[in-house]
């Protein structure tokens, strides 16, 4: 429940709605190369949500230190299990509940996967409208359980380099339009800056 606060506590929310932008752009900026973003963005955006958490719970009450074979979890909040995941569009389009390029494993895991974490989800829309949604657990078994398997979860197509499993759009709709499930917007403008993304490695280079 402690989660749900980022989405009720007006002063963090406003907070949320004036920062995630900027910080999401200085994310693209270091991550960036020749005008080309990254794979690596994800993971400084997964970060900066992180460090959300971090700054409205406190450092003691935020576990960082995951291990890899965790299929799903990103983080834990007073102990319980949080998933975070970012898109980028106007409209949602499927998510990655695990990457892996086994097509088998990739398969065993759509038979057995049951949701077993809250979801934190930032849909990006550069220049227009965009959400930060709060799924808790349940009410992803829920989806699961109401439309079935071959609907809540997408494979990769057969012949094709297997990038992961994914949330089916349709599932993610049913996610976000449900009565309880929580959901803030975002104006998402980039605001022109200057950044050096190696400045900050440049300064420790410097130091005596």
């Amino acid at each position: 429940m402690q989660l749900s606060e980022l989405f009720t506590e007006q002063r963090i929310v406003a907070k949320i709605q004036a920062k995630l932008p900027g910080l999401f752009y200085l994310a693209e900026l270091d991550s960036s190369r020749a005008g080309k973003i990254g794979m690596e963005v994800g993971s400084l955006r997964e970060k900066i949500l992180i460090a959300l958490l971090i700054y409205k719970f406190g450092q003691e009450n935020v576990e960082t230190n995951i291990p890899i074979t965790e299929p799903e979890v990103d983080v834990k909040l007073f102990g319980n299990p949080i998933s975070i995941k970012t898109i980028t569009g106007k409209k949602l389009g499927s998510v990655k509940i695990i990457w892996t390029v086994d097509a088998e494993q990739a398969l065993r895991f759509s038979q057995t996967y049951i949701p077993s974490c809250d979801t934190i989800l930032v849909q990006l829309n550069w220049g227009g409208l965009g959400w930060m949604f709060y799924f808790p657990c349940q009410i992803q078994v829920a989806t699961l359980k109401l439309i079935g398997r071959e609907r809540y979860i997408k494979l990769p197509k057969a012949g094709t380099n297997p990038r992961g499993v994914e949330i089916t759009t349709e599932a993610l709709n049913i996610l976000v339009n449900h009565p309880q499930v929580l959901k803030n917007p975002i104006e998402w403008i980039r605001e022109a800056t200057e950044y050096n993304p190696y400045g900050r490695w440049l300064d420790l280079w410097e130091r005596d």
